[in-house]
């Protein structure tokens, strides 16, 4: 008896584990019978509305709250429990024996919609069905789809614009039969209040009609006033003896610079003061002869020729003076011909200094540089296919990176000549700089205001984002922020004209749109066709 007890327990374990694999295998055989009925799918969304029909849900119906739940989920798919996946990873609706996929298409191509039917789970003639398709989308007019046949499946007569996100409605006729099917695809879109939108900063504006200057930025390069630039030489060999001003003084014409000893001025003083003594005696000469000829004493011609001699020595001196004066050297002060003063030439700032006390200079030496800054030059570089589009007398906008300054101009001269190797023209802007802000060798970017026109459709440039490899501004319906790929046109910077996206009247954000762009991202949205 002792060893029956053992064998029987052993026999009620085998029943039991018999028992459960039966019960495991009716469970997992029934499961499929009932989901075909429908079709099959392998979208992650229809995983999920797969667990909210659990049977420990539908078995409690007193359980409110999971309905409730249950409900709240497919709201946030906004898609229709009633598809599963087709055989061409599509969107599969059936009723009664006939049933009917959707796909997008975008291969190589414009999106476009591309329909299989079936009968009995039987791939159809496409040719048997008629099939028409209605879009609906946030702020946008119902967009009307109709369908031929191609090969296999029929096609779209028009392409499906992105966002892929939009409500559905499908009729199709069979044999006499007529069919209809909805659903609902979002992407791109997030849910927000108003107040959310005020918390995070977010503005909202209105597309519409705006004035654009279409604007050429190029870049340039302050320079000194070519033409209130000098470059001060003393013209003499010599010795520098002392120097009175420093690089960056402000200096005014005439104002001494510095004071050399020069040989040469000395020989040239020298000749300078025997020419004017020689001129004196001449002088005396002549005089003295105008006397005796009109007394009748001497001969006439002792009287021409100290004529002769006193203009001689006259041009003499004058030659003399001249050659000094062009050096821009005072007369000489007491017994000291050798000193030369260098003297500013223009009102100015000491730009370059290359003198020191004690250096032998030569008489090409550029010693100062003296520059007019209360206005430079802008050279830009302009490439030869925007030269049609810039003219002398242009209005520009001068800006730098270095600053928050700009300064108002206009071009006042453009190169005849593009170059052979760099294959573009230089237009050279006059700045005014009275606050001496524009410094040469400063980069700046030259704006260049090529016309101006009106546009149906304008943004502001601060609302657009970037969302997959789209440009989007975030469309404003509702509590709804959807991103609307737009295509864009002139920009002046503040507003860009939008040829297509967006209408005159719909509203956007604007400040801040980049929250959004964040929660969207947050939101994990797909790109589900």
């Amino acid at each position: 008896m002792a060893s029956t007890a053992p064998r029987k327990q052993w026999l009620m374990i085998a029943a039991v584990v018999a028992i459960g694999l039966t019960v495991a295998a009716l469970i997992l055989s029934g499961s499929p019978s009932k989901s075909g009925e429908q079709g099959h799918g392998h979208d992650e969304s229809h995983k999920d509305a797969s667990a909210h029909a659990d049977p420990e849900h539908h078995g409690n119906p007193s359980s409110e709250k999971h309905e409730e739940a249950d409900q709240h989920t497919d709201e946030e798919h906004h898609e229709s429990s009633e598809f599963t996946e087709g055989e061409h990873g599509g969107k599969l609706f059936s009723e009664g024996n006939y049933a009917l996929e959707v796909t997008i298409f975008e291969e190589g191509e414009e999106p476009q919609f591309r329909l299989y039917t079936y009968l009995n789970g039987k791939i159809l003639d496409p040719a048997d069905s008629t099939v028409n398709m209605t879009l609906s989308r946030l702020g946008q007019p119902a967009q009307l789809i109709k369908f031929s046949k191609e090969n296999e499946y029929l096609r779209g007569n028009s392409s499906v614009v992105e966002p892929h996100s939009f409500q559905v409605s499908i009729s199709a006729k069979h044999s006499n039969n007529s069919y209809s099917f909805d659903y609902e695809q979002v992407e791109a879109r997030v849910s927000m209040t108003d107040e959310q939108l005020s918390q995070g900063g977010v503005t909202i504006a209105t597309a519409g009609p705006s004035k654009i200057a279409s604007t050429l930025q190029i870049l340039g390069e302050v320079r000194y006033n070519g033409d209130r630039t000098v470059q001060v030489t003393p013209q003499l060999a010599g010795r520098v003896d002392s120097v009175a001003v420093s690089a960056g003084e402000t200096v005014r014409k005439g104002q001494l610079l510095a004071k050399i000893s020069s040989q040469t001025l000395a020989d040239m003083r020298g000749e300078l003061l025997a020419a004017q003594q020689r001129s004196a005696l001449a002088r005396t000469t002549y005089i003295r002869e105008k006397k005796l000829w009109e007394e009748k004493i001497s001969a006439e011609q002792d009287f021409l020729q100290a004529k002769v001699a006193m203009q001689e020595s006259a041009i003499a001196v004058q030659r003399v003076q001249q050659q000094i004066a062009s050096l821009g050297s005072a007369p000489a002060k007491g017994q000291n011909l050798t000193e030369f003063e260098i003297r500013a030439p223009i009102d100015g700032v000491i730009t370059s200094k290359s003198i020191s006390v004690g250096e032998v200079l030569k008489e090409d030496s550029a010693v100062f540089t003296v520059s007019d800054l209360s206005t430079v030059w802008v050279d830009s570089t302009v490439a030869a296919k925007d030269l049609g589009v810039i003219a002398e007398g242009q209005a520009v906008v001068v800006s730098s990176s270095a600053f928050a300054y700009k300064a108002e101009g206009r071009i006042s001269y453009v190169s005849a000549l593009v170059g052979a190797q760099t294959r573009s023209a230089t237009a050279r802007i006059v700045l005014a700089n009275p606050e001496r802000v524009w410094r040469p060798g400063l980069p700046v970017t030259v704006e260049v205001v090529a016309e101006e026109s009106n546009v149906p459709v304008a943004v502001a440039v601060e609302a657009i984002q970037t969302v997959r490899d789209w440009q989007v501004v975030f469309g404003r319906f509702g509590n709804q922020l959807e991103a609307r790929p737009i295509e864009l046109g002139k920009t002046d910077g503040r507003f860009v004209e939008v040829i297509s996206g967006l209408k005159a009247g719909d509203r956007y954000a604007l400040k801040n749109s980049f929250l959004i762009k964040a929660e969207l991202g947050k939101a994990g949205a797909s790109h589900d066709h």
